[in-house]
């Protein structure tokens, strides 16, 4: 499989509908984006778990941007919350596909599973939880959390939990989970399913401005990640370009 190189991190080359044919066989499925890839540059851990997934594809167009500055352009930037909703009605009429919804607000899965569930016109959403804040520490809730994702027949699981807490509970725990074949690390996509939070118009997205988007519906939560934290890309960025 074709991959780019963006500060280290592998992304793969694909379009969705290509990403979507190779699910039918399940796989770990991560969505980089700019917070992920600064993330990365300071976490070993998170570096080698990132690494192990199946699929790492675009989620972001400011990636997409940088990939085409490096002369390496990806074929297509795929969101967590265009990739779900994209692989539920690709399935809806496969009866083997049954999704397990992990995190949201509180009451947020519920809602989606409703919603995505009357779209779809079957039962593709089996079963959801909202963990407790802070459940990846508690190994009792994390054994709850499998014992129930186990008993419900599932067989994908869709994690929105926020990185990089989804993605190493996902890699920590997927052995346990008996039937699951496909991982979905989607971040805020189920509030975006339960019409909890908004998402930016199609075309803010497609100038790069998501992130100005959720910055101003959240700033509180937002400014550090968007304005300290992820402003050195550019910077390394320019480094890789020039084989510094």
């Amino acid at each position: 499989m074709n991959s780019v190189s963006i500060l280290n991190v592998l992304i793969d080359n694909l379009s969705l509908s290509e990403l979507l044919k190779k699910l039918k066989y399940g796989g770990v499925v991560f969505t980089p984006n700019i917070d992920h890839v600064m993330k990365l540059q300071k976490d070993p851990s998170f570096y080698h778990i990132y690494h192990q997934a199946d699929y790492r594809v675009c989620d972001s167009q400011l990636l997409m941007l940088a990939a085409q500055f490096l002369g390496k352009p990806l074929k297509e930037k795929i969101s967590g919350s265009d990739l779900f909703p994209a692989f539920y009605q690709h399935y809806q009429y496969d009866e083997n596909i049954k999704i397990f919804l992990l995190g949201g607000a509180e009451g947020a899965a519920e809602m989606a599973h409703q919603k995505i569930n009357a779209k779809v016109g079957r039962e593709i959403i089996i079963d959801f939880y909202c963990p407790p804040f802070g459940f990846e520490k508690d190994e009792a809730e994390c054994a709850k959390i499998i014992q129930r994702i186990n008993n419900s027949g599932a067989t994908v699981l869709a994690v929105g939990v926020g990185a990089p807490k989804q993605e190493k509970w996902i890699n920590k725990y997927k052995s346990c989970l008996n039937n699951i074949k496909t991982f979905l690390a989607i971040g805020a996509t189920i509030e975006f399913e339960a019409d909890y939070r908004s998402r930016a118009p199609k075309w803010i997205s497609q100038v790069g401005l998501e992130w100005l988007y959720r910055l101003i519906q959240e700033p509180k939560r937002l400014w550090k990640r968007y304005l300290l934290e992820d402003m050195p890309f550019f910077y390394l960025i320019l480094k890789q370009k020039l084989n510094l």
